[in-house]
């Protein structure tokens, strides 16, 4: 095997080092994995489906309803309370 000499971060490497001796394996085999686990992730990102995300086409704000009690003075925490009783008169029907 080719020795390579690689630069990282004197406290990536400590606290590399740390984990690898808590977790009772090598450095080396803990950097292994680590970029094992970087390589797969980005290849299994590039072969998943992309998603297409849908949109609303409403017009931001309130129901009209709730903004006519907003610019009556009520709070918004009140009006959903409302909301709540009758969901749960209705559910007793």
């Amino acid at each position: 095997m080719r020795r390579t000499t690689v630069r990282i971060d004197e406290q990536l490497l400590n606290e590399a080092k740390a984990y690898a001796a808590r977790k009772g394996r090598s450095l080396n085999s803990v950097m292994e994995d680590a970029l094992r686990q970087l390589l797969n992730r980005s290849t299994e990102a590039a072969e998943r489906p992309r998603v297409e995300l849908i949109t609303s086409t409403a017009e931001p704000g309130f129901q009209p309803w709730v903004q006519e009690r907003l610019d009556a003075g009520e709070k918004l925490e009140h009006i959903f309370y409302d909301l709540e009783d009758e969901a749960r008169i209705e559910a007793m029907h």
